[in-house]
């Protein structure tokens, strides 16, 4: 056992399986949380500067900094967890998060704020699901102490981009 409580067969991997930890056992969705949590960080804070430079909107441009600015925190809080329980985590985002990177590279005003938008809701409509089943479900007390601090940290920033007034109704189902 390490001093962070993981046992050495977890500490070094992220293999498939549930592991033995001090604050109980790590499933391989707990550790999908973290994994989904720092990629989602890694693409949504160079976005959020994106939108500081980029938007039409001043509205944008602040949702952009917020969310940027809590993503920095989230990251923070998503390395030290994920470090306690040997949970190895990217370092970059994952294919499609790139492209939607590359997509607004390319756009100014109010097309780039449209596709930050929604381009961000989106995915945190998605990531939301998979934080709430894992605060559900998780017996961790670590991941879902974690989990409830991400929904706090989701939920803002989904209202904040629906604040914009540029999220359609299509795009809430």
């Amino acid at each position: 056992m390490y001093p962070n409580g993981v046992t050495a067969s977890s500490a070094a991997n992220n293999l498939g399986g549930t592991v033995h930890t001090r604050w109980g056992p790590l499933s391989t969705l707990d550790r999908q949380l973290l994994v989904k949590v720092r990629q989602a960080g890694l693409w949504e804070m160079p976005a959020g500067q994106q939108a500081q430079q980029r938007a039409a909107t001043p509205r944008v441009r602040e949702v952009g900094e917020i969310i940027n600015q809590q993503h920095l925190q989230l990251d923070a809080d998503t390395r030290a967890t994920a470090q306690r329980l040997g949970v190895l985590l990217p370092n970059e985002p994952n294919g499609s998060q790139k492209s939607w990177l590359r997509e607004m590279s390319g756009k100014y005003g109010i097309d780039f704020d449209k596709t930050f938008v929604l381009r961000l809701r989106a995915a945190h409509g998605q990531v939301f699901t998979v934080i709430a089943k894992v605060r559900a479900q998780s017996e961790n007390s670590e991941i879902r102490a974690f989990a409830e601090r991400c929904l706090k940290f989701v939920n803002t920033h989904m209202s904040l981009l629906e604040s914009t007034g540029l999220v359609p109704r299509r795009a809430l189902h």
